[in-house]
């Protein structure tokens, strides 16, 4: 058996689908409240759904039969300011887990972040040494509880402390796919512009108020979910990978790249507005993100990312254009 951790979330969701087809009985460890987000996991099988604040008696009575945790489950809201909330939700709970999985021989895979890399001065290196890690300086306090776990983990297992057999750290760049829409103001800017675009409306971009870029200019590393799923699936087949590992596709794109993308599944003219990015973001705003992506292919993944169009058109046609657009 195998425990997701944010298992009804958005990328949580898409692994648990995917073990599920392999036939893997899985576990599902999340909070729901009063959103939809139980429609992401509404056509699964599971063998439970654990609430967070049951999941480490949870393992001990079922110690025997967990093979691998996959931890997804964190406050991911880059606006969240409650500091203590995200430490213990974030950084406390990934150190128990990381602890239980060490004194039981279990495997830990669990979601990083991108927001680890702040501005991007530092690069886009998942340079596991103790001297990048300590150069990045992420922008708000949820990039800094994913950057304060990966120094404990990378600390621990360089120490030679006791740790999982297999453990690796994940930072995901600007995923977008089905079983999103619980997420808000949070969703991937595909989905923000198809419902503009379906519904008659331009598509509607913050301005650049970089002179080094134009307007829809900004670059984001955009991969799609299905990827994300993939590398995770290859890393449950091969426990001798462990480290810290870059998820994005390693190319950069266009806002007004992934925009065209959007009009052109839907098989209509592009039409943009731009308007102001909020006085409040702005001297926070990234103009560039881009994963470097040696250390997975050096490890020996080989798959090829989906480009942004067809990832774009995959999404659009299969999901967000239909009654049903729930994996």
């Amino acid at each position: 058996m195998i425990l997701v951790t944010g298992g009804a979330g958005f990328i949580g969701s898409n692994l648990v689908a995917a073990l599920e087809a392999r036939g893997i009985e899985v576990a599902l460890c999340d909070r729901l409240g009063e959103s939809e987000k139980w429609k992401n996991v509404a056509k699964r099988r599971l063998a439970a759904f654990v609430e967070p604040d049951g999941l480490l008696a949870y393992l001990d009575r079922h110690a025997g039969r967990i093979e691998a945790i996959f931890h997804l489950g964190a406050i991911s809201a880059t606006t969240e300011r409650d500091a203590d909330l995200i430490l213990r939700t974030n950084f406390t709970l990934s150190l128990e887990l990381w602890d239980w999985c060490a004194r039981h021989g279990v495997r830990l895979i669990y979601a990083s972040s991108a927001a680890v890399y702040g501005d991007g001065s530092a690069g886009f290196d998942d340079d596991m040494s103790a001297e990048a890690l300590a150069k990045l300086r992420p922008m708000n306090p949820y990039g800094w509880s994913k950057l304060l776990f990966d120094r404990r983990a990378t600390q621990l297992a360089a120490e030679g402390a006791e740790r999982p057999p297999q453990w690796a750290g994940l930072r995901f760049f600007n995923v977008y796919g089905p079983n999103e829409y619980h997420k808000g103001s949070m969703r991937s800017v595909v989905e923000q512009v198809h419902g503009r675009v379906a519904a008659g409306e331009p598509a509607v971009l913050f301005r650049s108020h970089n002179p080094r870029y134009p307007d829809g200019g900004q670059l984001r590393d955009f991969i799609w979910v299905g990827d994300c799923v993939s590398v995770m699936l290859w890393l449950l087949d091969r426990p001798a990978a462990s480290g810290l590992f870059n998820l994005g596709t390693g190319k950069a794109r266009s806002f007004a790249d992934l925009a065209r993308a959007v009009f052109a599944a839907l098989g209509k003219p592009p039409e943009i507005r731009y308007v102001d990015t909020p006085v409040e973001i702005r001297d926070r705003y990234q103009y560039f993100t881009e994963a470097r992506m040696a250390r997975l292919r050096a490890a020996g993944y080989d798959a090829a990312f989906t480009e942004l169009e067809d990832g774009v058109a995959r999404y659009v046609k299969d999901y967000l254009a239909r009654p049903d657009r729930y994996l």
